[in-house]
């Protein structure tokens, strides 16, 4: 994408990133080193929203908990009285 937001298509997806000593393997300190880097960059949520988050998920499993769960009797029941089993 450019600067303005337009999508750029003549560029090549194809190529390669980097030069040939990208592909060379590093040590573990220098990994660790950049995935602290990495992990710097990393938008964290704060304590309020994983409470939320929490709780939408919460409710979210029991609605569909119930719902599958009404759906399952209904349909047993209708197999049943389909097949006049009492």
């Amino acid at each position: 994408m450019s600067a303005d937001g337009a999508p750029i298509s003549n560029r090549d997806r194809r190529q390669a990133v980097g030069s040939a000593a990208d592909t060379e393997r590093s040590g573990p300190r220098e990994f660790v080193g950049e995935v602290k880097g990495e992990l710097r960059k990393v938008v964290w949520p704060t304590k309020d929203e994983i409470a939320n988050y929490s709780v939408v998920v919460f409710v979210t499993i029991v609605v569909l908990t119930a719902l599958i769960a009404g759906l399952d009797y209904l349909t047993g029941e209708g197999v049943l009285r389909l097949f006049d089993v009492n």
